[in-house]
């Protein structure tokens, strides 16, 4: 029995179990004793880097902001995090999330040998974002368990995995100029779309490229994300806390108060102590700046995002290549499908305009909700800039290479503007899981958040699997029952 335990802890233990998944790779490489223990320790430490990483982020300044601007400006206001549904998928669906996502993984080689969608996806965090969101969806409200929510959860994972590159090949063949190489980024749907609305001004007979325009070299810095990230929100912060400020923020709370008396004055406000306590000098009789708090709050944000990137390169440094080896050798003519950055030096100048675009898409697309909400009450999306600088900027590349300059502005304001409804459409899916403000941000994550999440609801159990399976097995059906291209033409 005791044999036992010691191995349901090393499979209930997600960072563990994903690093067995590199053992095994790097073992079926052949790989030296010394390279399979460096790859698998750096794995698991890379795992517990993101998950830490995602933890500080969810329990710091973004809760913070969220509850600031509500009581600011009267409203209910959420900024799309991805990280915030991770960080507790992997504490209470951790074993659920960790085989989903490489059983994914092995159903992914099977559909690209055996689709017409050779594409193996290789961003790693994605692939466990993705599986996290459906472990949560899928088993959240006790509508499969076990090995049926295995099986659903790889499934669907496995299809998306195909599926977001195949649909972003279109466009993507004439950023690289090849079809050598994929896009592998959950936010698939979001760059089709823009492609689609950059191939607008296709026909634009004063169509350039921004790759024709001289940028100014002093906003390059914007590319560094942890930069663009501390700059917008501490932004966003002087301003949110300088309203709260003015509404007399700093007055609600006496000098010295102890946190159990201050919970109780601040829970009619929506505001906590574990996340504006500092601000709020609650137990102390010192006096916090409300400026400095939130140009720290800003680059906290950033601080986040950086541990969650450090702990991204450790994993997919090690268990990438492993598993890519293997794909290799079972899936002759396999494109790999790359993160978004992959994109970036094909356009650099459509890097910065697909991001400030995407981003006033944002605001406006934030003035819409606002609009609507008068009249029938819906989440207010606030643009959050990781999204809309990791999306926005690749849509801005998506856009350019259908439609030039002009593309690349209206493609990627329009992405913006479908960042901002996909994630308030999909709120109410997770609001019903108990996730009350918050939302995943990428526009893949949100439209199958919104089918999957409803789809629980009309099916459970043996027929929600059957479902699953169905869906999932449709690409190969298809590449055996359907005439090829090549043999009409033949």
């Amino acid at each position: 029995m005791a044999v036992l335990d010691f191995i349901v802890n090393i499979l209930s233990t997600p960072a563990i179990l994903v690093g067995l998944l590199a053992l095994l790779g790097l073992c079926l490489q052949g790989k030296p004793v010394e390279d399979v223990i460096k790859g698998t320790i750096k794995t698991i430490v890379g795992f517990l880097v993101l998950s830490a990483g995602a933890s500080f982020l969810q329990t710091g300044s973004l809760l913070a902001f969220g509850e600031l601007f509500n009581y600011a400006f009267n409203m209910q206001g959420v900024v799309p995090n991805n990280e915030a549904v991770v960080a507790d998928a992997l504490q209470n669906f951790g074993t659920s999330s960790a085989i989903i996502m490489a059983l994914g993984m092995v159903l992914n080689i099977v559909l690209a040998r055996f689709s017409r969608m050779p594409y193996i996806f290789l961003t790693g965090h994605h692939t466990l974002y993705m599986a996290c969101m459906l472990a949560v969806i899928l088993g959240g409200a006790g509508h499969l368990e076990g090995i049926q929510l295995y099986i659903a959860g790889g499934c669907l994972l496995g299809l998306i995995m195909v599926l977001s590159p195949a649909y972003c090949q279109v466009t993507f063949r004439k950023v690289t100029g090849s079809d050598g190489v994929a896009l592998g980024h959950f936010g698939g749907i979001g760059y089709a779309f823009s492609g689609l609305v950059g191939k607008l001004f296709a026909n634009d007979p004063n169509r350039k490229s921004t790759e024709e325009i001289n940028f100014s070299k002093r906003l390059v810095f914007l590319r560094d994300t942890t930069v663009s990230i501390s700059i917008t929100m501490m932004v966003f912060f002087l301003i949110v806390v300088g309203v709260a400020v003015s509404k007399g923020l700093l007055g609600l709370v006496p000098a010295g108060t102890d946190a159990a008396a201050a919970a109780e004055i601040l829970e009619p406000y929506g505001i906590t102590v574990a996340n504006c306590g500092e601000l709020l000098n609650v137990g102390t009789e010192t006096t916090t700046n409300w400026v400095v708090w939130a140009l720290t709050a800003g680059m906290s944000f950033a601080g986040g995002v950086y541990i969650i990137l450090s702990g991204v390169r450790l994993i997919i440094g090690e268990i990438v290549p492993a598993f890519k080896g293997i794909a290799d050798k079972l899936v002759p003519g396999a494109k790999p499908a790359l993160d978004c950055p992959v994109a970036f030096t094909y356009a650099p100048n459509a890097v910065i305009i697909g991001f400030l675009c995407s981003f006033l898409g944002g605001i406006v697309g934030l003035l819409i909700l606002n609009g609507i909400n008068a009249a029938i009450p819906v989440a207010l999306i606030l643009p959050g800039v990781v999204p809309h600088f990791f999306c926005g900027a690749t849509a801005g590349v998506f856009g350019n290479a259908e439609g030039g300059l002009k593309g690349c502005v209206a493609g990627s304001f329009a992405h913006g503007l479908l960042i901002t409804f996909l994630p308030m459409i999909c709120m109410p899916v997770f609001s019903a899981l108990g996730y009350v403000g918050t939302t995943f941000s990428d526009a893949d994550f949100s439209w199958m958040g919104i089918v999957w999440g409803n789809a629980v609801n009309f099916a459970q159990g043996g027929v929600l699997v059957a479902i699953c399976v169905v869906v999932y097995l449709l690409p190969i059906i298809y590449n055996f029952v359907a005439p090829k291209r090549e043999a009409k033409e033949a």
